[in-house]
């Protein structure tokens, strides 16, 4: 059974575990200097303890590149993000930045492995729990109580602790909670017939409140959580695994073992993991950030080309590092002629785009649907392209690469802009879908609301400017158009070709489209 630790006990197995363990001092990066917040952002690790930062949050080291005794299980972040622990299922612990090594149990036998782990609010402790519900303490944290001897309806699944540290709550696969020290019982999912299991929790910035997450996507708030959306009847090939909320509590990110991030409430949508990875994403934490750029597919400041079937036979010439390629010129259109060859002229910098028009279809696979102002039309885009990466696919082009829905003025849309921007939705799910990680928008700023209204998705955004700086596009474009609600995410490209951008800053030719990386 597992127990809580006594002081005498956390004391020896420190010392013992810095030379046994995968973790603890060969974890150990530079003490980091406290930061003020800037933003509220994400980490994501993932099971071999590579960690992923978003929006300027600081990357103290990882364990990406040792070999590890247990796979890491999850994450927590000093108060500060000045720093964070890593967890593995053993109980070792992985310290960076300014997060202090306080013990493990990388050298102890467990009942049942770690799953999970809470800092105490001050940064000078965490508990780690077990699927069994034991709970281990470590640091200046004290121990309330645990579930380690009781025979439980379902394992555990994560943990997390109140304001004060003065309690936590412990919650299993069924929603189940278990309340300890000053931690409130506000409810649970333990009597409900669940679609999916719960994966993990988070407690409100009050401590008044948690969210859980399904592996589905679906959200269950008690307390003061506050409801602002889920994934639950979107469609999906990868489970949801961790959840985060952002810093007040207005709304909470999920990612999925791939590093797909959504972000719902006021949690604002600053990018997902690289496409593969080498291990799959476990957990994540907020990070009091800088809102600093997160970088595309392309090193920030390269230059290259997007082209399409009226480029056949004609591509830009070398050098270039940006390739982005039509791969349909219409939804449910045919396919590009030339896809093969000019995604062989876009090398390893290829990304792809489907230009969309308007249609409506009975049905789909995305249970979303039901929920927007225009289910069919919302149906057909999430058929639309399902169709053009299968089409891809079926070329011979790799189709595992970022896309992009071009969104375009002109009579290829409704007169209905809630029903236009219900299929530019299905048709982002539907990339979701299929496992991309990177599904972004392309449109002109001063066209983007005149097609969908004032929809505006959480995804990547390129952005078509004629006649500007693209540099100073990427930077302002927002305040440019302060009107245009744009999509949230972060501003990845700026399409240009005035010819007051000179050809030596960037190798702009205005015989092609001329795309900048921001």
């Amino acid at each position: 059974m597992a127990v809580a630790l006594t002081a005498g006990l956390v004391c020896l197995i420190a010392s013992l575990a810095l030379p046994l363990m995968t973790g603890g001092a060969r974890g150990r990066a530079a003490a980091a200097t406290p930061r003020s917040a800037g933003v509220s952002a994400y980490w994501l690790v993932a099971s071999d303890g590579g960690i992923f930062s978003f929006a300027g949050a600081p990357f103290f080291g990882s364990t990406g590149n040792i070999a590890l005794n247990k796979p890491v299980v999850g994450m927590a972040a000093t108060p500060n993000s000045g720093g964070y622990w890593l967890v593995a299922s053993d109980g070792g612990i992985f310290s960076f930045g300014n997060a202090q090594f306080y013990g493990s149990t990388g050298n102890i036998r467990l009942n049942q492995p770690v799953v999970g782990m809470a800092a105490a609010p001050n940064g000078t402790g965490y508990w780690l729990v077990a699927s069994d519900g034991g709970i281990f303490t470590f640091g200046n944290v004290s121990f309330h109580g645990s579930m380690g001897g009781q025979r439980l309806n379902q394992p555990v699944v994560g943990m997390a602790a109140t304001s004060d540290g003065g309690g936590y709550w412990l919650v299993a696969a069924d929603g189940g909670i278990f309340s300890f020290g000053d931690a409130q019982f506000y409810g649970s999912t333990g009597g409900i017939h669940l679609n999916k299991p719960i994966v993990g929790m988070t407690a409100t910035p009050s401590g008044h409140g948690y969210w859980f997450t399904a592996s589905d996507g679906g959200v269950f708030t008690f307390g003061d959580a506050q409801f602002f959306g889920s994934l639950g009847n979107v469609p999906k090939q990868r489970p949801v695994v961790a959840m985060a909320s952002s810093a007040d509590g207005g709304g909470y990110w999920f990612t999925n073992n791939n590093g797909l991030v959504s972000a719902f409430g006021d949690a604002t949508y600053w990018g997902s993991a690289p496409q593969v990875l080498n291990r799959p994403v476990v957990g994540m934490a907020q990070a009091d950030a800088s809102g600093s750029f997160t970088g595309s597919s392309y090193p920030s400041g390269s230059f290259g080309y997007d082209i399409s079937n009226f480029q056949c036979g004609n591509e830009p010439p070398a050098p270039h590092v940006i390739g982005l390629v039509e791969v349909v010129g219409s939804s449910m259109g045919g396919v590009n002629s030339c896809l093969s060859d000019e995604a062989a002229w876009a090398g390893g910098g290829l990304n792809l785009y489907a230009f969309l028009t308007f249609g409506n279809a009975p049905t789909s696979l995305d249970g979303g649907c039901a929920g927007t102002e225009s289910p069919p039309a919302c149906n057909f885009g999430f058929n639309t392209a399902i169709d053009a990466f299968q089409k891809a696919a079926a070329a011979g082009v790799n189709a595992a690469v970022p896309w992009w829905l071009d969104v375009e003025s002109g009579p290829f849309w409704s007169g209905d802009t809630a029903a236009n921007a219900s299929l530019v939705q299905g048709a982002i799910d539907g990339l979701h879908f299929v496992g991309l990680n990177s599904v972004g928008i392309y449109a002109s700023p001063g066209v983007w609301n005149t097609v969908v209204g004032s929809y505006q998705p959480r995804v990547p955004y390129w952005a078509a400017s004629w006649q500007h700086d693209p540099a100073d596009t990427c930077a302002n474009v927002r305040a440019l158009f302060s009107s245009a609600q744009l999509p949230t995410g972060p501003v990845q490209l700026v399409q240009y070709g005035s010819p007051s951008f000179p050809l030596a800053l960037g190798g702009m030719d205005t015989n092609f489209d001329n795309d900048y990386a921001c």
